[in-house]
C-alpha cells in the first residue's frame, strides 16, 4: 500500500552565502511550507556560520542541540527532516575536510565518515534517507578514465553499510551536469551496487534537464527509488553543453550558450516540461512508501514558490493519492 509523506526543500531561500541567516526568516520559511501542507523540510549540506542548516554541529550552535532544533522545527508544524542532500564535494570548516571525490579510493573513507555524521543526525531529526551526488560533473571525469563504475559502486556501497547502522537509506542523486548522464551509466551503477544498501533518488527537474525521462527511469527501477524530488524544469541540456569545463557556473548558474535565465522551477508552474501528475500516479501504481519532496531551486520568490506548489499538491496531487487507498465501494 502506498504510503506518500510531502516534504519540501529549504535550498531555495538562500540565493546568497550571507542571506537566510535569522531564527526569524528560518521560522516564516518553514510555516509557509506548514501552511501549504508539507509536513517536513529537506536540508542541503554545507560548512561554515552562515549556513545553520548545513550540517549537524551548525544545528547544535545554532539551536542548543539537535533535539532542539527538532523541537524548533515541530513549533512552526514541521515534522521532520526526512532527507538530507550530501555532495562529496562541499568542503566542511568544521572538521578540515577538503573536497572528496567517489572516484579516489584514498577519500572514500573520508566520505563514509561524512556520510555517517549526517546519517546519525537524521535518524534524531525523524529521518530516512541521505540523498548523495553518486557521480562527479561530466567534464571532471576524464574521457579515457577506467572502471568509473565500479569505484563509484565501491564507495556507495560502504557509505550505505555505515548509514544503514543508523537506519538511513544511501540514495543515488543524478544532477543535469552528472558523469551518469552517459547513455547506460546509471543503470551499470545501480546494476553494480548492492540494492539492500543503496537506492535511487528520482529528481525530476534535474532529470528532464539531462534528457532523461523521470517517469520511465522510475518505472524501470521502481524497487530502487528510495526518496523522490518534485521540481519542475523549463529546458532540456540539448547541446550536452554539462561537458564543458566548470559547467557549475557557465552552465547551471549563467544558463549557457542560451542563456536559459532558469532551470528550474517549483510544480504548477506555466511552461513547465514535467508531468507531476503522471508521476504521482506511477509511484501509487508502484507501491511507493516514502517522501516526495518538493523545490524550487533558487526560486527568485521563495514564499510564493512554495504556495503555489502547495496548491498543485492540496488540489491535484495528494488527491490522487487518497484516492487510491480508499477502499472501492
Amino acid at each position: 500500500m502506498t504510503d506518500i509523506q510531502w516534504g519540501y526543500a529549504l535550498n531555495q531561500w538562500k540565493p546568497q552565502f550571507d542571506d537566510f541567516v535569522r531564527r526569524e526568516e528560518h521560522e516564516r520559511a518553514l510555516k509557509t511550507m506548514s501552511i501549504a501542507g508539507f509536513t517536513g523540510v529537506e536540508l542541503t549540506a554545507a560548512s561554515g556560520r552562515w549556513e545553520p542548516f548545513g550540517n549537524p554541529q551548525q544545528l547544535e550552535a545554532n539551536f542548543g542541540s539537535l533535539a532542539g532544533f527538532r523541537e524548533f522545527l515541530t513549533g512552526c508544524r514541521v515534522d521532520a527532516v526526512p532527507a538530507w542532500y550530501y555532495d562529496p564535494q562541499q568542503r566542511f570548516h568544521e572538521t578540515l575536510t577538503p573536497a572528496l571525490s567517489p572516484l579516489v579510493a584514498e577519500d572514500v573513507t573520508g566520505i563514509v565518515e561524512k556520510a555517517e555524521w549526517f546519517a546519525a543526525a537524521l535518524a534524531e531529526l525523524g529521518g530516512t534517507v541521505l540523498s548523495v551526488r553518486a557521480a562527479p560533473s561530466g567534464w571532471d571525469v576524464p574521457a579515457d578514465a577506467e572502471d568509473v563504475v565500479e569505484r563509484l559502486a565501491a564507495c556507495w556501497d560502504a557509505v550505505g553499510r555505515a548509514t544503514a547502522r543508523h537506519g538511513v537509506r544511501t540514495a543515488l542523486h543524478v544532477d543535469f551536469l552528472s558523469w551518469l548522464r552517459r547513455p547506460g551509466t546509471l543503470d551499470q551503477l545501480l546494476a553494480a551496487t548492492d540494492p539492500d544498501l543503496v537506492g535511487l533518488v528520482v529528481d525530476t527537474g534535474e532529470l528532464t534537464v539531462a534528457g532523461i525521462d523521470p517517469l520511465a527511469l522510475l518505472q524501470q527501477h521502481a524497487g530502487r527509488v528510495w526518496h523522490v524530488q518534485f521540481k519542475d524544469a523549463f529546458a532540456v541540456d540539448e547541446a550536452q553543453e554539462y561537458l564543458e569545463p566548470h559547467s557549475e557556473y557557465s552552465v547551471r548558474v549563467r544558463g549557457g550558450a542560451r542563456e536559459v535565465p532558469r532551470w528550474f522551477g517549483e510544480p504548477g508552474t506555466d511552461g513547465g516540461l514535467v508531468d507531476f501528475a503522471g508521476l504521482t500516479r506511477a509511484l501509487v501504481e508502484a507501491g511507493y512508501t516514502g517522501w516526495v519532496v518538493v523545490e524550487s531551486d533558487q526560486s527568485p520568490h521563495p514564499a510564493q514558490s512554495a504556495l503555489v506548489a502547495g496548491y498543485l499538491l492540496q488540489r491535484e496531487l495528494r488527491p490522487l493519492v487518497e484516492a487510491a487507498a480508499a477502499p472501492a465501494v
